[in-house]
């Protein structure tokens, strides 16, 4: 099963890393947004995951952070709709331009008598790109912290434009929105 979280991410570097052209501003793309529904399957209080059954019998995990209020509340069986919109933007950094990682968040539970909520999150970092594979049309970032990320590049012109050792900023801005039926 795919946990909605790395989709999001990894569309994400897909989106921001096939862009025609590089240069030294912000490339914003397309807000892309995902839709989940369906009926909650398990739940994992302990590790704070949800399966959720969607209409066509497949499964999805959702991973809930700690932070959210009123988690103790979901019941198997309950009907959810879950909407993540995902904006991101890409710079290539100039040399020399110092690194970032930085991350802000908020939530707010929901009002009603069912749980539910909203949440926002945008995470900016600096990635170095490790490597560089244009048979595969790839490209392998490391990150802050361990971050490792190797992914296909949709667009394979932008090999041409960079090099392994350059720095690449990527901002996320995520927002989620979850009712319970």
């Amino acid at each position: 099963m795919k946990r909605v979280n790395a989709i999001l991410s990894a569309s994400g570097l897909v989106l921001a890393l096939s862009l025609p052209g590089w240069a030294q501003e912000v490339r914003q793309l397309p807000t892309q947004t995902i839709t989940l529904s369906g009926t909650v399957a398990t739940i994992d209080h302990t590790k704070r995951m949800v399966n959720i059954k969607k209409a066509d019998g497949s499964f999805e995990t959702v991973d809930v952070p700690a932070g959210v209020q009123r988690f103790d509340e979901l019941k198997v069986g309950d009907k959810v709709a879950v909407t993540f919109n995902n904006n991101v933007a890409a710079r290539l950094k100039p040399p020399g331009e110092a690194a970032v990682d930085t991350a802000t968040g908020a939530s707010t539970a929901g009002q009603g008598t069912r749980p539910g909520g909203t949440a926002s999150v945008q995470r900016t970092m600096t990635a170095t790109i490790d490597a560089i594979d244009k048979n595969a049309s790839s490209i392998t970032f490391v990150g802050p912290n361990g971050w490792k990320y190797s992914r296909h590049i949709v667009d394979p012109t932008v090999l041409d434009r960079v090099k392994v050792g350059d720095k690449v900023d990527i901002t996320w801005n995520t927002d989620v929105t979850v009712a319970v039926q």
